[in-house]
């Protein structure tokens, strides 16, 4: 069966994401796209300047031959023979030249358009200047079966002094024309010989084999120069990111260092006055947050002492209330801005340990809090942070579920937490108002009403989100989900 879930993420990987790869699919785009262009404008042009060529080259052959035809029709046939041998003793002759009875067959040579041309170009000069012949062929074969003298005698059955240093010229072995007159019955003129440089070959290629490895050899010196160049310019963009994407959890982390193009520099400084203006103000949040707590001790005290000259109880009571609800919250406001801004490194953390030693307080005498967590890879996070903020939540789930379930497991980039209890759960109104500070609703409990609020400014202090849900069956649910920080140079 086909699995359509695995094509999909195999194109997913072919999908060009990071700058450097973009970078690499357009400039390889674009190298082929003007070589394309290039190649074909070339082509175009040469290819009209070598049929032109070649058609000059074949006249000058055909009109030869002619000559050639000529001069032996002028002869006894008794004396052609003789005259034929001296010829090729003496080397007088640039063709393979013989008188045979029949005619030779000859294999075709693969069909171009310059071998139709030079074809077409021999029969046309052939049939103007020997207008007497009537049977004229014209072919091209390889050497190595090429047919001479008679159709079972090959050109490599011959001595090498007869034919092999005027048709076979090695090392590259070029096609041979092969051009025959019929000049009677049973008497046939076979000439051979091949064409002149540079249309010997034949060939036809757009691009030959070095100019494939030429251009795939700068190709790629291209990519490799591209590559280092945009890796050396996004190693400061990367930087930045990782410095972004820690900035939530580790405020006091080193200035970035100002360098790469000058828009990177730019950027980069603009991250480094960010963050330093961020750090002034969560130091003057913790100043002011201390003044205060200082500065309403002193009459928070006075007035308790004056609270008990007061003759009246029931007014005593009351104004003892009002105090004692006025301290709380401002140990409650001191509480929520320190278990917030936890100064403290960034370590790798296993989850599941973590999870297992605050579930320790809860399973002395029974099982209260059970956990599912498979094979995690380690978490980088503030741990005292982290620990807090799971405490928080598992201890509400006892408290008002007196059981817990917990499960842990990864989905992509994502470290994903369900905390489950068994209790009445939230009403649907009242999911988000539980994270405002104060907010209670069971005021019969202890507590100030900041822990939810706490854990979930941890959590979105981690770059991750905390949301709150009723199960189906019964219970509340507390869904965590928290990226995976990922170091990179």
């Amino acid at each position: 069966m086909f699995n359509t879930d695995a094509l999909q993420l195999f194109l997913d990987r072919l999908r060009p994401n990071s700058l450097v790869s973009r970078m690499l699919w357009l400039t390889l785009l674009s190298v082929f796209l003007a070589q394309f262009i290039a190649t074909a404008i070339w082509y175009s042009h040469s290819k009209v300047r070598e049929l032109e060529g070649l058609e000059s080259a074949s006249t000058s052959m055909a009109l030869s031959f002619t000559s050639t035809v000529t001069f032996f029709q002028s002869l006894p046939i008794e004396y052609r023979h003789i005259v034929l041998d001296q010829l090729r003793n003496a080397g007088g002759t640039r063709y393979f030249v013989s008188f045979n009875k029949e005619e030779i067959i000859i294999e075709p040579f693969k069909s171009t358009q310059l071998k139709e041309a030079a074809i077409q170009t021999f029969k046309e000069v052939l049939a103007e200047k020997l207008p007497r012949q009537k049977v004229i062929k014209v072919e091209f074969s390889r050497p190595e079966n090429l047919h001479i003298l008679k159709n079972d005698i090959l050109l490599s059955d011959l001595p090498r002094s007869w034919a092999h240093h005027t048709l076979s010229l090695e090392p590259f072995y070029p096609p041979i024309l092969v051009v025959q007159f019929e000049l009677d019955t049973n008497e046939w003129v076979y000439i051979a010989a091949v064409l002149p440089a540079p249309y010997m070959m034949l060939s036809d290629d757009i691009l030959t084999t070095q100019q494939i490895w030429f251009f795939g050899f700068i190709t790629a010196l291209l990519l490799l120069f591209i590559f280092i160049m945009v890796r050396l310019q996004t190693k400061p963009l990367k930087k930045l990111a990782h410095a972004a994407n820690h900035l939530s959890m580790d405020i006091d982390q080193a200035p970035l260092i100002e360098e790469g193009a000058s828009e990177l520099i730019t950027a980069t400084r603009a991250f480094n006055r960010m963050q330093l203006r961020l750090r002034r103000y969560i130091q003057d949040r913790e100043h002011l947050f201390s003044a205060i707590s200082h500065d309403l001790k002193t009459p928070i005290t006075r007035l308790r002492l004056r609270v008990e000259l007061i003759d009246d109880p029931i007014k005593e009571a009351k104004f003892t209330q009002d105090l004692d609800d006025l301290e709380m919250m401002v140990k409650g406001a001191l509480q929520c801005v320190k278990d917030t801004d936890i100064h403290e490194n960034i370590m790798e953390v296993d989850i599941k340990t973590l999870l297992s030693f605050i579930a320790e307080t809860y399973n002395t005498k029974h099982e209260r809090v059970s956990i599912r967590a498979k094979s995690i890879q380690p978490l980088h996070c503030k741990p005292l942070a982290l620990k807090r903020c799971l405490s928080n939540l598992i201890d509400n789930g006892v408290k008002y579920g007196c059981s817990v379930f917990v499960d842990v497991k990864e989905s992509g980039d994502y470290l994903l937490i369900t905390i489950d209890d068994c209790g009445p759960g939230i009403p649907e109104n009242d999911l988000n108002n539980v994270f405002e500070p104060y907010y209670r609703m069971d005021h019969t409990k202890e507590g100030h009403g900041l822990g939810l609020g706490i854990s979930k400014n941890i959590i979105r202090g981690h770059g991750g989100e905390l949301n709150l849900s009723n199960v189906r069956t019964g219970g509340l649910r507390a869904s965590i989900s928290i990226p995976r920080v990922i170091n990179e140079s």
